[in-house]
């Protein structure tokens, strides 16, 4: 697109407002305003200069305010949304259970819905992520659409200006004087200015004083901070910068730390202690909220934790290849932390079905063939008690929530209420008698067998719930919140100020005054040079409008 040539003979980019030598103004509109926009200076601005191709079309609309505000509105709304229900890493969802599920059960059709859209991790939300994402593509977008062309113009400012430029400033001044009154003028400015620490400039009979530029920059500082602020956010996304796991260690168990490659925690033992007890069972069905209401003291975890040595593969159950780093004791709000992780005690499960111990015994005689120990969570197909008399466990349903179509139905894979279906191989009946055992509960789906499992005791154990976290944004998201925050400062307690002063061949004194915020302290400034110097009493032109409206509204309603 073609230069717009000014009658100084400058060369100025296409859009531009105000000439970048000596100011003049380059289009109609703005020759015909009373106080030129100074707000990017009069540069050209490409998103209201260039709008025809495709690539001008997505500038144009990410560099909008009206957009950028709109996307920051759509964030803190949804962000809003997900807290009207706990984030699913604050929700214990217990082993082999859905946490829809878990959503539903607490907050009915609402938690199923508010899950199945995302909200109980919105964060993680691959749709929350689009919009985060086209809000940091519209800060970068608009700080480089306005705050190139305005370095660049604060850059190469010039000292002297044309006169339509002071005139079109908002405060003015104007004073005739000779050649020799100018000059001590001039000088006497200076020094005054100076006094105040403002940076001044002379060329040839003209003058600028300047203070503050760096105030300009404080919202671009505002979108450096967001910006690294919301990579931050988005980083948690990316394999190894953020992690959120849920994990379940029983008394006894050692398991592997979910997302920490290489790390394992064995569960020593989970200590229960309520205000007036010595500490540990209360009752079978012992939760997180019941301890609560019993006034609990404390519960906490004592952990070993473990590392691979490399010289061997890790079996479940086996520590023979592991490296024990550190006991430690995890209680609520104390978490484990090593190698930028850490363990979190968020719930727990009291007596917890282990194992459960069965008799084998003929119905009429009551004679005992042998007794059977199943592990609930890792039960064996056959245990043999001798030769000719064994068991086989044909299916295991650890948490049995009824029938469905004739069939057995496990509600989750914890043994909150086991059922098995047993084949009971003994001499009198080698092919076996299939009987169907739940608590308080026997079937024989093949007829009446001669032999039957009896139940004889029970083993518990107490499992807790840890929640695995790392989060290597943190640090990122730090120095985005304090560049964030140099940024409002900035722009919030200093302000850019500028006096222009320059003497004429007809002989007058010509200032201009502006600044992009505070004139208080900008005419404070002025109030203090006019009062020692030769400079002509300013007057500002916004103020001298609105009174004359007013006096002109008056006239009107008499």
């Amino acid at each position: 697109m073609a230069k717009i040539i000014c009658e100084c003979g400058h060369s100025n980019p296409t859009g531009t407002l105000l000439c970048g030598k000596c100011g003049r103004p380059l289009t109609e509109e703005e020759s015909n305003k009373k106080v030129v926009d100074m707000r990017y200076e009069g540069t050209a601005i490409r998103s209201k200069t260039y709008k025809t191709t495709f690539i001008d079309r997505i500038w144009n609309f990410f560099s909008s305010v009206k957009i950028g505000v709109t996307l920051i509105v759509i964030t803190l709304v949804l962000a809003a949304i997900g807290t009207f229900l706990p984030q699913l890493m604050y929700v214990s969802v217990p082993p082999g259970v859905s946490p829809v599920d878990v959503y539903a059960e607490k907050y009915g059709f609402f938690g199923r819905i508010y899950y199945n859209l995302g909200f109980s991790d919105i964060y993680s939300s691959w749709w929350f992520q689009i919009v985060v994402g086209m809000l940091a593509a519209s800060i970068i977008i608009a700080s480089l659409d306005r705050g190139i062309p305005l370095y660049k113009s604060l850059k190469n400012q010039r000292v002297l200006r044309h006169e339509s430029f002071m005139k079109r400033q908002r405060v003015i001044g104007e004073k005739s004087v000779d050649e020799a009154e100018a000059q001590k003028t001039l000088d006497s400015v200076e020094q005054e200015m100076k006094a105040l620490r403002y940076k001044v400039s002379r060329e040839n009979n003209a003058l600028l004083a300047e203070k503050g530029r760096f105030a300009r920059w404080g919202p671009y500082i505002n979108h450096v901070g967001l910006i690294i602020f919301i990579i931050g956010v988005m980083l948690r996304l990316m394999p190894g910068f953020y992690l959120d796991k849920s994990l379940w260690v029983r008394e006894g168990e050692t398991a592997a730390i979910p997302g920490i490659e290489g790390y394992y925690v064995h569960n020593n033992q989970f200590i229960f202690e309520t205000y007036g007890d010595s500490q540990e069972a209360v009752s079978e069905s012992q939760t997180a909220a019941d301890a609560i209401n019993a006034r609990a003291k404390n519960y906490q975890t004592d952990v070993t934790l473990y590392k691979e040595d490399g010289k061997g593969e890790v079996l479940a159950g086996n520590t023979e290849h592991l490296e024990k780093i550190k006991d430690y004791s995890i209680q609520v709000n104390k978490p484990l932390k090593y190698d930028g992780f850490a363990l979190y005690q968020m719930d727990f499960r009291q007596n917890e079905l282990k194992t459960m111990n069965f008799e084998l015994v003929n119905k009429k005689s009551g004679k005992s063939f042998g007794k059977v120990s199943i592990d609930l969570t890792n039960p064996k197909k056959e245990y043999v008690i001798n030769k000719d008399t064994k068991i086989q466990l044909k299916q295991y349903y650890a948490d049995f929530s009824g029938f469905k179509d004739g069939e057995p139905q496990s509600a989750s894979g914890i043994p909150n209420n086991p059922a098995f279906i047993f084949n009971m191989i003994t001499p009198e009946v080698p092919k076996g008698e299939m009987s169907f055992v739940a608590i308080k509960q026997t079937l024989e789906p093949l007829g009446e067998t001669k032999n039957q499992m009896k139940f004889s005791s029970v083993e518990t154990r107490n499992a807790s719930n840890f929640t695995v976290r790392q989060d290597k944004t943190l640090p990122i998201l730090l120095v985005g919140g304090v560049i964030f925050m140099f940024g409002v400062t900035i722009g919030s307690y200093w302000s850019h100020r500028r006096l222009w002063v320059q003497y004429t061949k007809d002989g007058r004194i010509l200032m201009s005054a502006h600044t992009n915020k505070n004139w208080f302290s900008m005419k404070k400034d002025l109030d203090q040079v006019v009062s020692k110097t030769n400079l002509p009493t300013y007057i500002d032109q916004l103020d001298q409008d609105k009174k004359q409206d007013a006096e002109q509204g008056k006239g009107d309603e008499a």
